[in-house]
C-alpha cells in the first residue's frame, strides 16, 4: 500500500507540473488551454510511455533476453517503411488505413528479427541486441533512402525522433487503445510469464506457445505503431522500465505489469517535462532526453550484479 501511494504522489506530482508548464501562461482561457493542449499532452505521454514498457516486457519474454526492446527489433523502422509506402501510393488514406499499415509491418519486421534470432547462440546475452540494432539499422538506411529520394525526409524524421509539442485534442485519441491492450496483458500475464521459460517447456506445461507468441507480438506490433504514428518513435522506454522493476521487485509479472506500465508511463512524462525546462520556452524533444537516460541504464545494466530472484 506505502508503495502504491508513493506511486501515485509522484504520478500526480508529475502530472501537475505538466499541466502547468508550457510558453502560454493561464489567463481568462485557463480552461480552454487545459483541455487542448495540456490535459492531451500529458495523456499522450503516459499512454506511450506505459505502452511502450509493457511492449517491452512482452518481446523480452519472447526471445528470452533482458536487453531487447521493440526498438531493437526492427519493428519501428518497418513501421515507418510501411508509412512511407502508404504516402507513396495512397497519400489520402485515412489515419485508420496508415494505421492497420503500420501494424502489420512492424509484425513482419518483428518476424524478420525473430527468424534471425533463432539462428543465434543463446550463451552471449549481447547478441540479440546487437543483432537487432543492425538489423533496424539496415530498414532504417531504406527508409532514409527512400525519403530522400521522394522528398519525405521530414514525415521521416517526424516518425523518427518522438515528442510531444503538437500533440491537441482530436490528435491523440488512438493513444488510449494502449489501456485496453494493457488490461489484455494483464488477463494473459501468467500465459507470457511461461512463454518466457521457452518453447519446450511452455508446451510441456501445456501452453499453446505458437498462439500466445503470436497474440503477443501482435500487441507489440499495435502499440509500436500507434504511438510510432501518433507521437513518434522513443528509444530505451521498453528496456528501462521493465528492467528496474524487476530488479526492484523480482520477476512476478503479474504483480510487476501495473508497476511496469506506470513506470514507463512515468518515464516518458518526465523526460517530457525535462525536455520543456532546460532551455525554456524552448523544448528539447522527450525522445532525445529518454535516449539520454535510457543509455546510462543501458550501460549500467550490463555491468551491474545480477538481481536478486524472488517473488
Amino acid at each position: 500500500m506505502r508503495l502504491w501511494t508513493l506511486t501515485f504522489a509522484l504520478l500526480a506530482a508529475l502530472v501537475v507540473v505538466s499541466l502547468s508548464l508550457g510558453a502560454a501562461s493561464f489567463g481568462d482561457d485557463a480552461g480552454w488551454l487545459l483541455m487542448v493542449s495540456r490535459i492531451p499532452r500529458t495523456a499522450a505521454a503516459l499512454l506511450a510511455g506505459a505502452g511502450l514498457a509493457l511492449a517491452g516486457v512482452v518481446v523480452q519474454q519472447v526471445v528470452q533476453n533482458r536487453l531487447v526492446e521493440p526498438s531493437l527489433t526492427g519493428a519501428p523502422e518497418a513501421s515507418m517503411l510501411g508509412l512511407l509506402a502508404v504516402t507513396l501510393i495512397v497519400p489520402g488514406m485515412a489515419v485508420a488505413g496508415k494505421m492497420l499499415i503500420a501494424m502489420a509491418s512492424a509484425l513482419l519486421g518483428m518476424t524478420g528479427y525473430l527468424a534471425l534470432a533463432a539462428r543465434l547462440p543463446r550463451e552471449d546475452p549481447m547478441l540479440l541486441p546487437i543483432v537487432g540494432i543492425v538489423y533496424g539499422g539496415i530498414i532504417g538506411a531504406v527508409c532514409v533512402y527512400i525519403a530522400w529520394a521522394t522528398d519525405l525526409m521530414q514525415f521521416l524524421g517526424a516518425w523518427q525522433l518522438g515528442e510531444f509539442s503538437g500533440v491537441m485534442i482530436g490528435r491523440y485519441e488512438w493513444l488510449w487503445a494502449i489501456a485496453a491492450l494493457a488490461v489484455l496483458l494483464y488477463v494473459i500475464a501468467d500465459r507470457i510469464t511461461i512463454l518466457g521459460l521457452g518453447e519446450a517447456q511452455a508446451r510441456s506445461l501445456g501452453l499453446d506457445y505458437a498462439q500466445t507468441r503470436a497474440l503477443g507480438l501482435v500487441v507489440v506490433s499495435v502499440i509500436t505503431a500507434l504511438v510510432l504514428v501518433t507521437v513518434g518513435g522513443f528509444p530505451f522506454v521498453g528496456l528501462v522500465a521493465p528492467n528496474l522493476i524487476a530488479r526492484w521487485r523480482g520477476d512476478n509479472l503479474r504483480a510487476n505489469l501495473p508497476l511496469i506500465a506506470v513506470g514507463g508511463g512515468l518515464l516518458l512524462l518526465g523526460a517530457d517535462i525535462i525536455g520543456r525546462a532546460i532551455r525554456y520556452p524552448f523544448e528539447i524533444p522527450a525522445a532525445t532526453v529518454v535516449a539520454v537516460f535510457g543509455a546510462g541504464v543501458f550501460l549500467w545494466l550490463l555491468h551491474a550484479a545480477p538481481a536478486r530472484r524472488h517473488g
